[in-house]
């Protein structure tokens, strides 16, 4: 995430709280993804680093975004314009997913092994990640040949380094310590 983070943090928030309140979850996920995608385009960018009034800015990314925002997402356009956050928008997105995916005790975990992991290998991962992390548990996997055999598992803040590689690292810095 970049430095909008801090700024953007409150708007997700709010907007997350709204969306649970009104059972509106995965609507305002795809209102803020397409909004997202619209703020970050390089004509969108310079307009709204111009001296362009907020409510014209405002209107504009509201016309842009057309039926892709209902009434409640163009008004939250309006209230980052008026605020001059509407650059914030991608990272707002970004939390808003994070607050998702915590809301519906949802996880995804980046698994890294030396070689290519069968179905089952992914089926079992998964079954133990979610009985650890009490989560429903997405796996993304890809391939290391550098880690020599085992698994390196990132899910969140839990880091879980099984390979052969990380192994001889730490026998390594004991040796010679």
């Amino acid at each position: 995430m970049s430095e909008l983070t801090t700024i953007a943090r409150p708007y997700a928030k709010a907007a997350f709280d709204y969306a649970v309140e009104q059972k509106i979850i995965a609507g305002w996920q795809e209102m803020l993804v397409f909004a997202a995608q619209v703020a970050q385009n390089p004509d969108i960018k310079n307009l709204m680093s111009g001296a362009v009034a907020p409510e014209s800015l405002a209107e504009i990314f509201n016309k842009i975004c057309g039926e892709q925002l209902d009434q409640h997402g163009q008004n939250f356009v309006k209230v980052l314009a008026e605020n001059k956050r509407l650059q914030a928008l991608p990272d707002i997105a970004e939390l808003f997913s994070e607050f998702k995916a915590e809301f519906d005790k949802e996880i995804e975990a980046d698994v890294t092994s030396a070689t290519e992991l069968n179905a089952k290998q992914q089926a079992d991962i998964s079954a133990a990640l979610e009985k650890r992390l009490a989560r429903k548990v997405k796996l993304n996997c890809s391939v290391d040949p550098t880690l020599i055999a085992g698994v390196k598992i990132k899910a969140g803040d839990t880091v879980i380094d099984g390979s052969v590689k990380s192994k001889l690292n730490r026998l390594t810095d004991a040796l010679q310590a």
